[in-house]
């Protein structure tokens, strides 16, 4: 893992059993003592782990809004705070930023869906919403780390973001050029009238995309890589009547019924509709 970093300056990893132990016990006495939710012990989960790795600056990304686990603004603000001071009283300089999660960020919800959004960014296009978090958290790490001189946005337009996301890839025994996988069926879903798209729930999008294979209902379950959801249209879009507003995409068409069934009510347009929503960086803390 170290060669790879040193090698090509990103590496991307998984948590192994070792790294806090004591974290999946403490997680299961919370389980039972319905303290799941209790702020700082969401805080000192998350945290023993980063404070774990030897890290010497952190960022930090909490999201809000019906996306999101936290899903008031405050109760996430209050969970950032936490961990901020965490990693300070450790001796990691850390900071935080709260985005909004009340509308889902870009226009895929699933895993090859996300994953080939996320290369079109590297590419120097994809969604607005997701080029401008993720050059504002590079440059909170970048910043972190005390390097000067160095644009995460130059790197995405000069093409050396894709040569280093390419590099990493080959460096860890994977085909930078594989295909991603294509769910087998799709199903369309239209607008039934014009106006602006005033609403669109992240979490009933992140249920239906759980429900057409993107995530697992028990242990064990196989993920389908290909299942999800593609937008067509976001709030603040003006849509006509007819329009396509979703893809679903899945292996196993049985699962359009269920995945249709919770987005019912959640997507809203309206003629002459406006839009309530959350800013894309709610609230930014650093000790």
């Amino acid at each position: 893992m170290l060669k790879v970093l040193q090698d090509t300056g990103a590496v991307i990893c998984a948590a192994g059993a070792g790294l806090a132990p004591a974290d999946k016990k403490l997680y299961a006495l919370r389980d039972v003592t319905a303290t799941v939710e209790a702020i700082p012990l969401i805080a000192s989960s998350i945290m023993s782990k980063k404070i774990a790795e030897g890290t010497s600056a952190l960022v930090l990304d909490v999201k809000t809004g019906s996306g999101a686990f936290m899903s008031d603004p405050k109760k996430a603000a209050e969970l950032a705070r936490t961990m901020v001071q965490l990693g300070i009283d450790a001796g990691v300089k850390t900071r935080a930023l709260v985005t909004a999660m009340d509308v889902p960020l870009g226009l895929t919800a699933g895993n090859a869906l996300e994953v080939r959004e996320s290369i079109e960014v590297l590419a120097g296009g994809g969604p607005a919403d997701v080029v401008e978090l993720t050059i504002l958290l590079a440059r909170e790490m970048i910043d972190a780390a005390g390097i000067v001189g160095k644009d995460p946005a130059v790197a995405l337009q000069d093409g050396s973001a894709m040569d280093h996301w390419r590099r990493m890839i080959s460096a860890q025994g994977g085909d930078p050029d594989a295909k991603l996988p294509v769910a087998r069926e799709q199903h369309v879903i239209t607008a039934k009238n014009s106006g602006t798209m005033t609403t669109m729930d992240a979490m009933k999008v992140g249920v239906s995309a759980w429900r057409l294979g993107a995530g697992r209902s028990k242990q064990g379950e196989k993920v389908q890589a290909g299942a999800g959801i593609e937008m067509h249209a976001k709030p603040g879009d003006y849509v006509q009547a007819g329009a396509p507003l979703l893809t679903l995409h899945t292996d196993e068409p049985a699962r359009f019924e269920r995945a249709l069934e919770i987005l019912e009510g959640a997507i809203a347009i309206e003629e002459g509709g406006t839009v309530n929503r959350l800013p894309l960086v709610v609230e930014r803390i650093e000790g």
